[in-house]
């Protein structure tokens, strides 16, 4: 046989004793006529093919008490909160539980659906329910502006601590620098003595009067280079007694 729709809308108390409208449709068809119509009349006139009773049209809303049962028993277990979040599962849940109800079962019916099309709490409660949520929209949203200010500090730390440990970086490796050329210095200083020390070390053992006859010659193989030298009695006689020292 064709289906059949019944419509419904049911005020139910949720499990924190809050009102809630639900709205919604129910799909079902006879499976079982022989066995439906031994339990409600669908005889109809000869002449006027109508019904004689108006039994087929209560058959949709024995269904749509079924539905209400159903309804009833799911919602008292949710709060409102979980019934306004929870409409496809409750749907599933009450459709589940009619296509097993003795009276369904008993008429020949088959429950194919329940669809719930409205979950509605009182309009005094919905506006609370709305402010909170506004309340909770901007407590995300002042956490979120927070969150980002935490980030950026902590952002901004991490580089200053970067830039400390590369001035610091920098700081060292100038010191090790300095103190690499200061050595290098030293070294160069102490070879350069070393060698003077070397070049002198000859002379040492030479007689003070040779080294200054060694000069005097020296003199004068340059002297075309010297343009005026004067050696008084003095000064020769001065130099003569040192190289005799």
């Amino acid at each position: 046989m064709n289906t059949v729709d019944g419509d419904f809308v049911f005020n139910e108390i949720t499990a924190n004793f809050q009102a809630v409208t639900v709205q919604g449709l129910v799909t079902f068809r006879i499976v079982n006529p022989k066995r439906v119509a031994t339990l409600l009349n669908y005889a109809i006139h000869p002449g006027s093919r109508s019904y004689k009773s108006q039994d087929p049209a209560k058959l949709t809303g024995r269904i749509v008490n079924i539905i209400q049962e159903g309804v009833r028993l799911e919602v008292q277990r949710l709060s409102l909160e979980d019934t306004l979040r929870q409409g496809a599962a409750l749907a599933r849940a009450v459709q589940t539980w009619a296509a097993k109800h003795p009276d369904a079962v008993d008429l020949g019916i088959e429950i194919l659906n329940v669809f719930l099309t409205s979950l509605r709490p009182t309009p005094e409660v919905a506006k609370a329910l709305e402010a909170d949520y506004r309340e909770l929209l901007m407590k995300k949203a002042d956490q979120a502006i927070y969150d980002r200010r935490v980030s950026a500090v902590e952002q901004e730390r991490r580089i200053r601590e970067n830039e400390l440990g590369t001035d610091i970086a920098l700081e060292q490796e100038r010191t090790q620098l300095g103190t690499l050329q200061a050595e290098n210095r030293k070294q160069e200083a102490e070879s350069e003595a070393r060698a003077l020390e070397a070049k002198l070390q000859p002379w040492r053992a030479m007689d003070h009067r040779t080294i200054l006859a060694m000069g005097m010659k020296a003199l004068g193989e340059n002297a075309a280079k010297i343009g005026n030298l004067t050696i008084t009695p003095d000064l020769l006689s001065a130099l003569l007694k040192d190289a005799a020292k």
